[in-house]
């Protein structure tokens, strides 16, 4: 194919350049004012991000979350909740890229999978400790501008649709439906 070919277009358009999935399980250990007696809930919220183009084949994404215990102490006879705020920083491979963009002015989509969420909460071995097992999930596409080439249609495009070619039947379901005193009342 040649540029001079007439039946061909060189279209500049953005596209999605590249794609990436990543999948995390992290563990914090989190340290309560008080020596722990059961764990009573655990959650996650308030989840932040951001994510920018790292390298070729790679998106960095930068988060936080806090995570909330609700824990016993002193013998089961009290409780408090503990909050602490996690920072993370999360590598993406780019498992599909196309290496023909135009330029480096990227825009990078970050979708979250599976919010942070926690896995399991548990009083640390020796006691004064909280851990817990947090999952998250990412999707990231990469858009940047790239060329397509498009065959032309040297007539344009006349095939005319006949009416018959359109399915217009109406079911009994959507019959039951319609409401005949719709427009202007009731006429009898």
């Amino acid at each position: 194919m040649s540029f001079h070919d007439k039946e061909y277009r060189e279209v500049i358009t953005k596209a999605v350049i590249g794609k990436g999935k990543k999948f995390t399980k992290a563990t914090h250990s989190i340290s309560p004012s008080h020596q722990p007696s059961s764990i009573l809930g655990c959650w996650v919220i308030n989840h932040l991000y951001n994510a920018k183009k790292k390298s070729e084949d790679t998106v960095e994404i930068n988060g936080s979350y806090d995570i909330n215990i609700w824990y016993s102490y002193n013998d089961n006879t009290k409780t408090e909740v503990v909050t602490e705020r996690i920072t993370y920083c999360d590598y993406v491979p780019l498992s599909v890229k196309d290496d023909n963009c135009l330029n480096d002015d990227y825009e990078v989509i970050a979708k979250v999978v599976q919010q942070p969420n926690c896995l399991e909460c548990k009083i640390a071995k020796k006691g004064h400790k909280i851990e817990v097992e947090v999952e998250r999930e990412f999707l990231v596409q990469v858009i940047g501008e790239t060329k397509i080439w498009v065959k032309v249609d040297p007539h344009g495009y006349h095939r005319k649709y006949e009416d018959d070619e359109w399915d217009y039947e109406l079911t009994e379901d959507e019959l039951d439906d319609v409401n005949p005193h719709f427009i202007g009342g009731r006429r009898d």
